[in-house]
C-alpha cells in the first residue's frame, strides 16, 4: 500500500508530542511521564519551509526573570526542526502553564550560552548527557517575552 499525497504517514514523535500537548492543556501545563516534575512549555514556531504552525513540548529554564529553551534533540548530531524554524522565523508563541505569550527567540552566544546550559545540566543531568553524546554545541535560546 502507498499513501496518497493527501495522507501523512504516522510519525511516532508527532504522536508522542500530540499526547503531551493534550495532557499539558488538560492540566494547566503539568505533564507526567518523562516530564514529571519538570517545567514544560509548548513552543509554537512557523515552519521554515512550509510556513505552517508547529507546536513542540519542551523543558525550559526560568532564570533571573528570563526564559530559555534548549535545542538538545536528546544529543543527536543535528539540531531539532523547531530550532531551524525559529532561526528562520524568530517570532514565536509559548504556552507556559495556562498562559500564552508572544516572544522573540534569540540564540545565546558564548560565554552566556555555556553558563545557562550549565545551570540546566546541573538541575537536569540528562542535558549534560545530551551534550556529551554529540560534537555539536547544543543551542540555547532565550524567549524574550513581549511586554503586554
Amino acid at each position: 500500500m502507498s499513501n496518497s499525497g493527501n495522507e501523512e504517514s504516522v510519525n511516532p514523535v508527532n504522536e508522542w508530542n500530540k499526547k503531551v500537548i493534550e495532557e499539558f492543556r488538560a492540566n494547566d501545563g503539568v505533564v507526567g511521564g518523562a516530564f514529571t516534575g519538570a517545567p514544560v512549555l509548548l513552543l509554537h514556531t512557523t515552519g521554515a519551509k512550509s510556513g505552517r504552525e508547529r507546536i513542540n513540548p519542551m523543558m525550559y529554564l526560568e532564570q533571573d526573570g528570563r526564559t530559555f529553551v534548549f535545542a538538545s534533540k536528546s544529543g543527536a548530531d543535528t539540531n531539532p526542526d523547531w530550532y531551524h524554524n525559529l532561526v528562520a522565523h524568530p517570532d514565536v508563541t509559548a504556552e507556559i502553564g495556562p498562559t500564552t505569550v508572544s516572544a522573540r527567540a534569540v540564540s545565546l552566544e558564548e560565554p552566556e550560552r555555556d553558563r545557562v546550559y550549565a545551570i540546566q545540566a546541573g538541575r537536569y543531568p540528562g542535558f549534560a548527557e545530551y551534550q556529551a553524546k554529540t560534537t555539536r554545541v547544543i543551542p540555547v535560546v532565550e524567549l524574550v517575552m513581549e511586554s503586554s
